[in-house]
């Protein structure tokens, strides 16, 4: 008597089939937002700046017009633990002092598109790493 086996024959995926899942793997977890604590991107635009942050330095910065029109307080407002107003738009920005806004400075990737946009049409020209690394430092001690 010819009985069928009860027992299911379990077959490894193919190297291809690896392969592909592995690729797919890294493609989504690349489009995954970088996240970082304020105090590992003011760890890393120091060492590129070559020298300490200095906060006093930074809460000035952040308040100069830089021979322009604007300072980055003409939208995040002169407290910075408060929500700012854009100077054009008057939209509302939400407080950019990480301690009254936990969000601020967690993903990577927003963090450099905003340094980018503001720092152009604060100085119309790219923030160098000292003076992320200042203003960053000053954020940071606002509580």
């Amino acid at each position: 008597m010819n009985v069928p086996s009860t027992r299911t024959r379990f077959r490894l995926p193919s190297r291809a089939v690896l392969a592909t899942c592995a690729v797919a793997a890294v493609a989504v977890l690349s489009a995954l937002p970088v996240l970082a604590a304020p105090a590992d991107l003011l760890a890393r635009y120091a060492a590129e700046a070559g020298r300490a942050p200095d906060a006093a330095r930074g809460q000035q910065w952040f308040h100069a017009r830089h021979g322009g029109e604007w300072s980055c307080a003409s939208c995040h407002g002169d407290q910075p633990t408060q929500d700012g107003r854009h100077a054009s738009t008057g939209r509302t920005i939400a407080a950019l002092a990480p301690a009254a806004n936990p969000k601020r400075f967690s993903d990577e990737a927003k963090v450099e598109k905003w340094f980018r946009r503001n720092c152009k049409d604060v100085l119309e020209r790219a923030c160098t790493p000292a003076e992320k690394a200042d203003v960053l430092a000053w954020l940071t001690t606002l509580k």
